[in-house]
């Protein structure tokens, strides 16, 4: 055996788990959040940047407020999830820096100090976090759906504002009947690995 990660966990964060697409009514506890948080949120990023924001729709307006903006396809299973959320990448994660990388303040102003660069940096390293909080959520007995089918303009507009930028929403639940399409394949090790 090559991995330390008992084979049920590894069945559970990845050969098993999948996408859902629909979810039974059980909800999803502020406390099932807090955990899976706790978990993710030692994940590396660059400078411990940390730029992910996470905005937790759980009102029927809020839901109704989001839904209008999802695509097409996407839009019953993001009424219907019993948790969404979206993630998002906070474009002026570097006023944090100073507490987040105490032995090195000076990071704030001596990377971070352009508009551009930060929005680069916190698009790369919300989007780990984001793939952090789905193996979280299926680590907390959850199925995660993510989605970028949605107006992003939009969902910044109602639910964020200029300095944060949307990354996904995902529905969070119980997988519900049906919940699985077909497994799509991957790509082999041959085909993705090379050593030089």
């Amino acid at each position: 055996m090559s991995l330390v990660l008992d084979p049920a966990a590894q069945d559970l964060l990845f050969r098993e788990a999948r996408t859902a697409n629909t979810f039974t009514d059980e909800p999803v506890t502020d406390e099932q959040v807090q955990a899976i948080y706790d978990l993710v949120k030692f994940g590396p990023t660059a400078f411990n940047q940390s730029p992910l924001r996470v905005v937790l729709v759980r009102s029927a307006e809020g839901r109704e407020r989001l839904v209008q903006h999802m695509a097409e396809g996407n839009r019953p299973k993001t009424a219907t999830a019993p948790l969404v959320a979206i993630l998002a990448a906070d474009n002026e994660f570097h006023e944090e820096l100073p507490a987040l990388l105490p032995h090195f303040p000076q990071a704030k102003d001596m990377f971070f100090a352009e508009r551009p660069v930060r929005e680069s940096a916190a698009g790369l390293n919300a989007a780990l976090q984001a793939a952090y909080f789905i193996i979280g959520v299926r680590a907390a007995g959850l199925a995660a759906g993510p989605m970028t089918g949605y107006d992003a303009a939009g969902i910044q507009k109602e639910f964020l504002d200029d300095d944060h930028t949307p990354l996904m929403v995902v529905n969070i639940g119980k997988p519900g009947e049906d919940a699985w399409f077909p497994r799509s394949p991957r790509l082999s090790y041959d085909e993705v690995i090379k050593t030089v």
